[in-house]
């Protein structure tokens, strides 16, 4: 593992005087997740070969790979955001747009509840994530495009929308989905006994950035494929832009365009925000799986952000592993 740098195409720290105050999760979140079953916290692994490699005190990493028996952290969102809707109106088909985890997410939460399930998939996600979709008995669209083209096929096709991504006039549903994410916040803090200096995330739309910036401000990472970092592009203009997007084995965070909900957070809450190759991605996935890991491509990304950072010597960095080895099929090289 040593002397393995990712290439981070750029840095960009939050300038002096952005200050974002800690937001406090509703309880009933974490209580709902609590009584699904299978719910437990996902393990926070501590791992002192990183620590010493990256020259901090320690380095710990949130494995995702098995979360309500599914390999990413999406199911947080899925499932507290639907229980939200069905508690206000009758739905008769869940549709939503995916890069692969969001839509297995709906897809699964919608066969447990008897709904049927609609997710639509843009050109370059791998046969066997469609397929995992599939198995879970959703209807499955491609769409010859990108993820932003996905999304309006889905916001097009009748049904209720539970799309991971908000815009003006669309923003309830996905905000509900970003709460659902803070319960992974709230198992780091519990499991930590505090909370750690830095947390990087992988960040596509941004809402798991969102969340995470939101419940540790000024104290987050994002982390992009060098071919689809919208964040960047944002932060650099000081304003929300979409960017073109690649293909990339970071397939769930292939995203060209911010989340409106998640800009506000991004901007002032971030400590710093970073882009990687899909090489250096796949070579973290490799030295994760080295270590009792099973880290997917987008989530090894975090440990490739790490990689090309200076970090304080006295930090506790905790590494967001956002999918397992199988979520989203890839090669090593």
């Amino acid at each position: 593992m040593n002397g393995i740098l990712a290439l981070v195409i750029e840095t960009w720290f939050t300038p002096g005087g952005r200050v974002l105050t800690k937001s406090s999760p509703d309880p009933a979140v974490r209580e709902f997740h609590a009584g699904l079953p299978g719910y437990a916290p996902t393990p926070l692994h501590d791992l002192p070969a990183l620590a010493d490699e990256l020259g901090v005190r320690r380095v710990l990493v949130k494995d995702e790979s098995s979360r309500l028996g599914l390999p990413a952290f999406k199911v947080l969102g899925a499932s507290w955001a639907i229980d939200r809707i069905l508690r206000e109106i009758s739905v008769e088909k869940l549709v939503t747009a995916s890069d692969g985890n969001h839509g297995r997410a709906v897809a699964h939460v919608a066969r447990t509840l008897a709904i049927p399930a609609h997710i639509f998939v843009p050109s370059g996600v791998h046969p066997l994530a469609v397929a995992a979709i599939e198995d879970e008995g959703a209807q499955v669209t491609l769409v010859n495009g990108t993820y932003d083209d996905a999304v309006r096929a889905a916001s097009q096709a009748g049904g209720t929308l539970v799309q991971d991504m908000a815009w003006p006039g669309y923003e309830r549903i996905p905000q509900w989905i970003v709460d659902g994410y803070t319960t992974l916040c709230v198992e780091i803090e519990e499991q930590l006994g505090g909370e750690p200096d830095l947390v990087i995330t992988p960040a596509g739309v941004g809402s798991l950035a969102q969340a995470v910036a939101g419940y540790f401000p000024s104290k987050t990472v994002t982390v992009e494929p060098t071919t689809a970092a919208c964040v960047l592009a944002s932060l650099r203009a000081d304003r929300p832009v979409t960017t073109e997007t690649d293909t990339t084995v970071m397939a769930g965070l292939n995203c060209g365009t911010l989340s409106s909900l998640a800009w506000a957070y991004l901007r002032n809450g971030l400590h710093a925000a970073t882009a990687v190759t899909d090489a250096h991605s796949l070579r973290a996935a490799k030295d994760l799986a080295a270590l009792g890991v099973p880290a997917g491509p987008c989530g090894a990304a975090a440990l490739a952000a790490a990689r090309g950072l200076t970090l304080p010597h006295d930090a506790t960095v905790v590494l967001l592993s956002t999918e397992g080895a199988g979520a989203n099929p890839w090669e090593l090289p």
